[in-house]
């Protein structure tokens, strides 16, 4: 379902290099907070990762059959085409309505401690049992999932496949298990800044080494450092600043809608910046385009830091090396419908 192509030749090139004379403390400091992505993919005890399980996940995220509207998938807003997201503002879901918040890239999710900006779900199965029954979204039900998926030869047989010796396999459970296992695959490894942090000294030219440099001496790197840069704590949005309602609107309270405390009131879970610069638009607004435009909201709203231009541009260059490999999938073909396969329903 995946292929990565690395020129070995121009790692070696890169490895070769002369290294600069600040290189050694600038990476030592960088190691201190950041991770590359293994190429060996992500190692998480609580995902299966079966072959027989990884295809089974990828039908189910690229079928729109399991919406009930016969249109929608997990692909209509990570497309994996196009860095994980789907390059809306907010999405377009049942009825052509516009949801609340901007979708996050499924690329590198599984490295997150929980998923959606507001983190209600702790892992990727639980992430995927959401927008199938959400109004906005894909407005189905567990039961009417299951009957759909029970109806078609295909997936009776790639279900027994992927959860041997269980009596009834096909259940929203294992639905949402199994599309979990695909998306763990969808990882972005040997990003430049990868290839740097291991050694290669060419891989990042000195632009892109002084906004580093600058990402971790501003403050960036206190909400958005690990393996992912981000997705691993929550923060109030507007920490010295709050910005403009358009960045931030009024009705969007984030991770106070989970836990209904007032500490979490406008908090959201730092955004991952793996791939930042190919999936524009940004926050869970959606409405920033721009990166350097970003950086700058950040800066201000953030860290109460005036950026100078030359600090965003450097800063900007440097998140350009986050930018890995991308997953190469083969859509999957799909189970056939049967007479007693549900009918989409009209939106």
């Amino acid at each position: 379902m995946r292929r990565y192509f690395t020129s070995t030749a121009a790692v070696l090139a890169l490895l070769a290099a002369p290294a600069l004379a600040d290189d050694s403390a600038l990476r030592d400091q960088a190691k201190d907070m950041f991770e590359v992505i293994p190429l060996s993919g992500a190692d998480i005890d609580t995902i299966v990762m079966t072959r027989d399980r990884i295809d089974l996940g990828a039908m189910l995220f690229f079928d729109p059959r399991i919406s009930s509207s016969g249109i929608f998938s997990c692909q209509s807003c990570h497309n994996v085409g196009i860095g994980g997201v789907d390059g809306l503002e907010t999405s377009i879901g049942h009825g052509w309505q516009k949801g609340p918040r901007n979708s996050p890239t499924v690329f590198n999710a599984v490295f997150n401690i929980a998923q959606f900006w507001d983190g209600r779900a702790p892992d990727l199965a639980a992430q995927a049992k959401g927008p199938v029954q959400a109004g906005v979204e894909m407005n189905n039900t567990p039961e009417m999932v299951t009957s759909t998926l029970k109806s078609m030869d295909g997936y009776v047989t790639a279900f027994a496949a992927a959860f041997p010796g269980e009596a009834d396999p096909i259940t929203f459970d294992n639905f949402a298990r199994a599309i979990e296992s695909f998306e763990a695959t969808l990882i972005t490894p040997n990003a430049r800044f990868d290839q740097w942090l291991m050694g290669a000294d060419g891989a990042l030219n000195e632009q892109e080494k002084r906004g580093l440099a600058a990402f971790m001496d501003q403050g960036c790197s206190s909400c958005h450092a690990g393996v992912n840069f981000g997705g691993q704590e929550y923060y109030p949005f507007g920490l010295i600043e709050r910005p403009g309602g358009d960045v931030l609107p009024e009705g969007d309270r984030g991770r106070f809608a989970v836990t209904e405390t007032a500490d979490d009131d406008y908090v959201f879970r730092a955004a991952p910046l793996r791939n930042i610069a190919i999936t524009a638009p940004y926050f869970h607004s959606g409405v920033v385009w721009d990166l350097r435009e970003a950086v700058q909201i950040m800066g201000t709203s953030q860290l109460g830091a005036d950026l100078n231009d030359t600090d965003v541009d450097d800063i900007v260059a440097f998140l350009g090396t986050l930018t890995g490999e991308q997953p190469e999938v083969v859509h999957p073909i799909l189970p056939v419908r049967t007479g007693d396969t549900p009918k989409p329903d009209h939106m």
